[in-house]
């Protein structure tokens, strides 16, 4: 999983693996999520807190639910997603993380640069 962290809720650390998963092109525009049931059986955990992850994606705009069918991810759902986890990482996570690294005395150009290698 990722874009969440451990501490997040259950529903939340779903999402995060659902969303990384369209950024990484797993799922493309019109490809059918996992059933609410498939998926909550793989994490261990509730069905209803699945729905409740997916619920969240129906409401903003990413995928959209064919009754008796399933969940398909919609068109410009990757893109879109993307601005949203750039504008949550920029405005919440990054000033945490770099608050963190001047407290540490690292130097982010190290770590980039030793990400890199």
């Amino acid at each position: 999983m990722a874009l969440s962290n451990d501490d997040s809720p259950v529903y939340i650390r779903l999402r995060g693996g659902i969303a990384a998963a369209i950024l990484r092109g797993e799922y493309r525009a019109g490809d059918q999520l996992p059933s609410v049931r498939a998926l909550a059986a793989e994490h261990g955990a509730n069905p209803l807190t699945v729905a409740k992850a997916y619920q969240s994606f129906q409401d903003d705009g990413y995928v959209e639910v064919r009754r008796g069918v399933g969940m398909f991810v919609l068109p410009g759902a990757a893109e879109k997603l993307r601005v949203a986890e750039r504008d949550r990482f920029v405005n919440d996570q990054w000033p945490r993380i770099a608050e963190h690294i001047e407290l540490l005395g690292l130097d982010a150009t190290d770590l980039i640069e030793r990400e890199r290698a």
